[in-house]
């Protein structure tokens, strides 16, 4: 019983200055603390993604800083989303090195890339929409499923039902069109906002598969009470594409 309220109480201190550290930099709203926060936050996503993956290479971190710091000064850090192309064209060219070597520049590099795009183009406005939709997705989804849930919504996340999902989409979903009726018009802010949620879901889903791959509960220990940093952004990961992508094609 002490063990456990430890435990809630850690959980909640951890969130508490999560939460303080997101709200201040977006008070702050400063494009160089902007960057600087989101590169902390991907370096340390990446490392475990690299864990994920079964990958140890150190010089994949020197080339990860190196994505990051040219995002400071390219116009559209997403576009170097390029980059796993060219680790691909590489294996393939010498196809000794691993396969595996080019998916930590899928997976997360390419979603930190649009993340850091969609807080230049639109501003930080666009990121506090994001946040209330991928937040409210995965609350909505634990309330909703705690009371209602009977369906598992798939066996890559047992504890996930199809009841909780659908709750937390609806509930995503109007909020997340409040918040971003004031970027966009109202069709367009209902439709985006829908589609983030759906796709923070999945953006959930693919981390629950990569630990399942991996046989681990948490993909770290660096967030007392949370597990690691992926457990914490893996809806944002899905989530900030198909903002930036939508946003694009319909606004």
């Amino acid at each position: 019983m002490a063990s456990s309220i430890f435990a809630d109480k850690e959980r909640f201190l951890t969130g508490a200055v999560l939460v303080a550290v997101v709200v201040a930099v977006g008070l702050i709203d400063n494009f160089f603390l902007t960057w600087l926060f989101l590169g902390i936050v991907y370096i340390f996503a990446f490392y475990e993604a690299m864990r994920l993956y079964g990958i140890q290479n150190d010089k994949m971190y020197l080339y990860a800083v190196a994505v990051w710091l040219i995002a400071l000064i390219y116009p559209d850090p997403d576009d170097l989303f390029l980059v796993a192309i060219v680790f691909a064209s590489i294996q393939a060219y010498k196809p000794t090195i691993d396969t595996k070597l080019f998916l930590p520049f899928l997976y997360p590099t390419a979603s930190f890339l649009f993340i850091f795009e969609l807080y230049i183009d639109y501003g930080v406005a666009a990121l506090f929409w994001l946040l209330v939709i991928v937040a409210l997705t995965d609350i909505g989804a634990y309330f909703v499923g705690k009371s209602i849930g009977r369906r598992p919504f798939s066996p890559t996340s047992p504890k996930k039902t199809l009841e909780g999902v659908v709750g937390g989409v609806i509930v995503a979903t109007f909020a997340g069109f409040f918040a971003g009726s004031t970027l966009v018009d109202w069709p367009q802010a209902l439709v985006i906002s829908l589609a983030v949620s759906v796709a923070s879901i999945f953006g959930d889903l693919y981390e629950s598969y990569l630990k399942r791959q991996a046989g681990v509960k948490d993909s770290g220990d660096i967030l007392p009470g949370h597990g690691g940093v992926l457990d914490r952004v893996d809806g944002y990961l899905f989530g900030a594409v198909v903002m930036v992508l939508l946003l694009r094609g319909l606004v």
